[in-house]
């Protein structure tokens, strides 16, 4: 007989491999939107306009889209996005924002405060600010912060860069499994599954024949449960760059008096 949890949502690993290219802000959402209090908050939100503040966010997101269909809107910036601008005084050969050379699914989309622009190709996210008369056609000029390193990946907005036509991607690295892991078995732990089901569908009921209290296995295993709780708990904040909560301010998991 095949047990249950077979035919769970969290099971077939396959479900999970977007999670390998997904970028920090994408896992943080992804952390952030199994959230039970979040998924409550955005249940009442016409009785809670206010309440993605409390999340780090400017705008509440449908946390049913994982982070292929949801973009949510973080505050404040995060150094990865890049910020363009008109340029006011360009030099004769300025690079020109071309929107429809960039690579990629385009998406724009306001948060109530700036256009964003987020542009999806194998392997990789561009995520832009579109300064307020920025045309295509302009003279554009980059704006990034100190910290964001990978800058000149995103100057595929100019007009030297054109869409690829294949890109071979590279191999996921360890850190991109792990956070597969993680995802899945926090989803099945919000299932209710135990943490031999956990190791079964991550790793094959062969893994598990051997299941000791003290095995390797089931220590990783409850490694993994144990930091994808906490991830969802307020540790998506460090992915998103965010600030750490303030204890007993908007931390649901305070202890209250």
């Amino acid at each position: 007989m095949v047990s249950p949890h077979h035919f769970a949502h969290w099971y077939p690993t396959a479900a999970y491999l977007y999670v390998l290219w997904l970028d920090t802000l994408a896992l943080a959402w992804e952390y952030l939107r199994r959230h039970p209090d979040y998924r409550l908050d955005w249940l009442r939100r016409a009785r809670r306009p206010d309440a993605a503040h409390r999340w780090g966010l400017r705008l509440l997101e449908d946390p049913a889209l994982d982070a292929r269909d949801a973009h949510p809107a973080w505050q404040p910036g995060h150094a990865a996005v890049v910020q363009l601008h008109p340029d006011a005084d360009p030099p004769v050969d300025a690079e020109s924002f071309a929107f429809w050379r960039i690579p990629g699914h385009k998406q724009l989309l306001h948060d109530g405060k700036r256009l964003a622009l987020i542009a999806h190709s194998p392997g990789h996210c561009l995520r832009f600010a579109l300064a307020p008369g920025l045309e295509d056609g302009m003279a554009v000029a980059y704006a990034v912060r100190t910290d964001a390193t990978a800058s000149p990946r995103y100057r595929a907005c100019g007009t030297t860069l054109a869409t690829p036509a294949a890109v071979a991607l590279p191999r996921p690295a360890p850190v991109a499994l792990l956070e597969l892991h993680t995802l899945q078995a926090l989803d099945a732990t919000l299932a209710g599954a135990s943490l031999r089901e956990v190791g079964e569908g991550l790793f094959g009921v062969d893994a598990v024949a051997d299941w000791y209290a003290d095995g390797g296995l089931r220590s990783k295993v409850r490694r993994l449960v144990r930091r994808g709780d906490a991830l969802m708990r307020g540790g998506y904040r460090r992915l998103a760059q965010l600030p750490p909560l303030e204890k007993g301010r908007f931390d649901a998991d305070a202890k209250r008096p």
